[in-house]
Parts: C-alpha cells; structure tokens; sequence
C-alpha cells in the first residue's frame, strides 16, 4: 500500500480564497502522490493515507511526506493489528521517510470486501462485520485461537443483488448502553453482539433509494451530552442514491441522489425516523463533526451512485449541519472547492480546526490526462470553518494544556482532571468537548464520536488571563471506547485548538 504522512503544522500553505461565514479553502498540496481512499489522523499529530496497489503506483507515491517543524521525526503507527514501523536505517533522498508494514500473525475468519469497523468498550477490541457476499461478523483480536466468523441473517436480508449489494459498508454505531446500532440498505438493529441478539428492529427510514454501497450515503453518531448522562444516542442518516441507481449507471444513465436525512433516536422507547431535506442531493459524501459539535457534509456527487465511473455532477458546496436549531434552519451552504471529490475521496479533522479533504479517483487506475471526465485527483485541500478565522481570535481559548495524575497513561473513567487555558473574554457558555477522531473511507467515518463534558469548577487567576477547570472523564467505556481523543475548549461558540488526552481503563 501507498503510504502518506503529513506532519500538521501547516503553516507553509496557500490560501484559494477568501473567508467569511462560508468559510475558506487552502491548497495544502499539490501532489500527494497517493490517492486518499483510506485516510485517519494519529495521536501523534500525522495523517495516515493509503490506496490500493493495483491502482497506482503513482511516480512520487514515496516521496510525500511533509515535515515542516521537524524534519527528522519520525512515528509509528497501530491500525488495528497492523503496525507501521519507520525505517530510519534504509537508504533514501533527503527528507524522505521509509517505513514498512508488518502484520499480525492473527487473521480475519473471512476474506472481506467493503466491511465495517468499529471500537468496542472492550481493551482494544474492534467489532467487523459485512462485506462482498460476507454476511457474518467477527472480533479482532478473537477472544479464542478457534473463535470464528458469527452469522447475521440482518445482512441477507438487506442484501438487494440488483442494487450490486445494497449494503455494503454498513454504519455502525456504538449505543451508550453498549450494543451496536446497525443500518443496511434502508434498515437497522441493535444489537448485543455479546450474545448475538437482535434486541431490537427499527423502523424503516422512509423514502426509496438506498444508503448503503453502491447506494453510498453517509452517516453520523451526534454529539453525546454530560446534560443527560450521555444515555440519549441519536444518529443520523444522509443522502444516498436513488432506487435503481446501480442498473442505470451500467447504461450511462445517472439519477439524481437522494436530498433527504433521518435522525433517530436509538435510546428511545418508541424510536422513529425524523426526517429533513439538504439543500441539494448528494451521495459519497463524508459527514464529519466539528469541534463545536456541528456535521459538516462534503465530497462526494449530486448523481449516480458509487463505483468506477458510476456518478456525475461533483457536489462542489459543503452542506453545514446545526443539530440544535429548528428544522428548516438547521442547513446552511458553504463557499465551494474547485476539486472534484467523487469516489475514493475521504475527509477528516485537524487538531487545529481545520478539515482535511483529499482523495478521488473513480477509475480501476491512476488515470490523469484529457479523456478522463474526473481525473484522478492527488491534490490535498483544507476547508477552514469561519470561527476559526483571526476575527474570532479575541475569543478564542489558547494554550490549553491538560493535567493528569502523574504515572499515569491517561485518564481513568469517571476521573476528573485539570484543563488549564488562557482567555481574555470569556463567554457565559464554555465547553469541554472530547472527539475521537475516525479512520475514514468510502464516506464511512469509522469509530468516529464526540462527547460534551462536564465539569465542576472553572477558576481565572485574578488580574489574569489563566484558567482552570476541573473537568468530569467519561463515566465508562461504553460512553467513550479507551484510546485516544482530542479535547477542545469552545467559548461561546468558538473552540480552541485541540489536545490529546487519553482514556484507559483503570
């Protein structure tokens, strides 16, 4: 695999346009080498990119790599049980860094094509399911040399062979009381995958069309609340593409996606979809959350569906996403990109506010020249929010820093611990969000969830700009999986930039 790492201090780009409440575009890069079909931020403060051999190789695929502060760092990386190990011994041109894969002896019971990954409250466990004529889940590491695969007839059921599976990529999402919510195709579970039982079906969001791959919608986990005891878990469901998408994009014939979302409330007694209209249609887009606990929608096209060559009409416009608001005032557009981000594009956020947005590529090669109607794309973008604008700076919280326990790897559940910051107009409504960031692919932001803290004390220093807050950690693992999250103080609406903190278990 084709492999990219850019260290985040991106001082050194170049602005496209200008700001304002639509937000701003930068040129990050102008040639990534690699396509971002697969994309994750570490905790180390680099982004991981990585593409399919048989697509490439691009001719500069091992030459991308940015260190603007500190040219001889070097990090490794866990993604599940591989681990990415630096090379700083091998030969290589200057400012080059080689690293290698090495996998695990341990291995999946089934081959998959297009599966799901999910953390699990469990010490680094990870749920998989689904995949191309897959229809089991399965745990990495196995609890047992001989665990193996678990059937799930949900799949089968929701399987529509006209529609080239119809659900592939599943959405997955971990409920605060410990069982996974699962949406196919147009239906959804939940289930205790620690006693392989459906617990409960859901309605089925209403509508035609489909969400799933090669149908392709996005979907989101909304932020968890301290306010109620982190028990409400709501997701959402955006886009997709219209009923017999796949059938007419084998003849050239490209239907217009779906413009609708669903949000349901899985904790409820009696959940029911509630849905709301886009300001336009889309499918392949991602659906990221922004510090301040807004969806922004981006990437992805107005037509078609999923696969090689399968969609038209780029959806240039990011679409904001305010959960708070009143429906019908909780969309608004954002100022466009100039790059066509359709198949095989990903987006995430930065530690520093900013979403990362690389990627597309809906061709079985690399392919650059005129006859392509969407080249492949190895331009690198960041979209800047409008708050975090230097308008906003007077607001904006700074120097945050996080104090725990000394001789300890991290914070245990239920903890409190010290955030110390500077702020020289503070707002009556500050914030303590955690974000764990995603491992994002075909508009599936895995993993991905954010917590609202609470906390008990918040000190200024007299005649000062310090201050400091006793922060409550998540109540168990459930709520927020151990690993690695990034915190943000938001003062009226304007966050910080973020640091790590880490949850474990105690």
């Amino acid at each position: 695999m084709f492999l990219l790492f850019l260290l985040l201090e991106w001082w050194c780009t170049a602005a496209t346009n200008k700001g304002g409440k639509g937000g701003k575009w930068e040129l990050l890069l102008n040639n990534s080498g690699v396509v971002a079909m697969h994309m994750a931020l570490t905790h180390r403060n680099t982004v991981l990119i990585f593409d399919q051999t048989s697509a490439g190789p691009s001719a500069t695929a091992y030459t991308a790599i940015v260190a603007v502060t500190d040219r001889s760092r070097r990090a490794g990386h866990t993604l599940l049980s591989t681990i990415l190990h630096p090379t700083p011994s091998a030969p290589r041109p200057p400012h080059r860094h080689v690293c290698g894969w090495e996998e695990s002896n341990a291995s999946l019971a089934n081959e998959r094509w297009y599966a799901t990954n999910q953390v699990l409250p469990e010490k680094d466990r990870v749920f998989i399911v689904g995949g191309l004529k897959v229809f089991t889940y399965e745990f990495m590491p196995k609890s047992l040399s001989s665990e193996s695969a678990f059937e799930l007839p949900f799949l089968r059921q929701t399987r529509s062979r006209r529609e080239g599976g119809g659900n592939l990529y599943p959405f997955v999402h971990l409920s605060t009381d410990g069982n996974l919510f699962i949406f196919a195709n147009r239906d959804s579970i939940l289930f205790n995958y620690r006693h392989n039982r459906v617990i409960k079906h859901f309605p089925t969001i209403p509508g035609d069309g489909g969400r799933n791959y090669p149908s392709t919608g996005s979907s989101v986990l909304l932020p968890l609340e301290y306010k109620d005891g982190f028990r409400k878990a709501e997701v959402m469901v955006c886009g997709g593409a219209a009923a017999g998408a796949f059938r007419a994009a084998k003849h050239h014939h490209y239907l217009k996606a779906l413009s609708s979302c669903g949000r349901l409330v899985v904790t409820a007694d009696n959940p029911k979809w509630a849905m709301e209209e886009m300001p336009g249609p889309r499918l392949m887009s991602d659906m990221v959350i922004l510090p301040i606990g807004e969806i922004i929608i981006l990437n992805g096209a107005s037509h078609g569906c999923a696969g090689w060559q399968k969609a038209i009409n780029p959806a240039y416009h990011p679409f904001l996403y305010k959960p708070k608001k009143k429906v019908g005032t909780r969309f608004s557009v954002l100022r466009p990109s100039r790059i066509a981000r359709m198949y095989h594009s990903s987006a995430i956020v930065l530690p520093d506010g900013r979403i990362l947005v690389a990627g597309s590529n809906p061709y079985k090669r690399y392919l650059f020249n005129s006859r392509a109607r969407y080249p492949t794309e190895l331009r690198v973008e960041a979209f800047t929010p409008h708050y975090m604008g230097k308008f906003y700076d007077e607001k904006r919280v700074s120097n945050v820093s996080i104090e725990r326990n000394s001789g300890s790897n991290g914070i245990r559940y239920g903890e409190e611990f010290n955030v110390m910051f500077a702020l020289a107009r503070r707002s009556e409504e500050i914030g303590f969000h955690v974000y764990a960031p995603p491992f994002a692919t075909h508009s599936i932001s895995m993993s991905q969830r954010m917590l609202k803290l609470g906390y008990r004390e918040l000190v200024r220093e007299v005649g000062g700009t310090t201050h400091s807050a006793v922060v409550l950690a998540p109540s168990s693992p459930a709520v927020a999986p151990a690993g690695f999250y990034l915190l943000t103080v938001v003062n009226g609406g304007i966050p910080s930039k973020s640091e790590w903190v880490r949850f474990v278990h105690g």
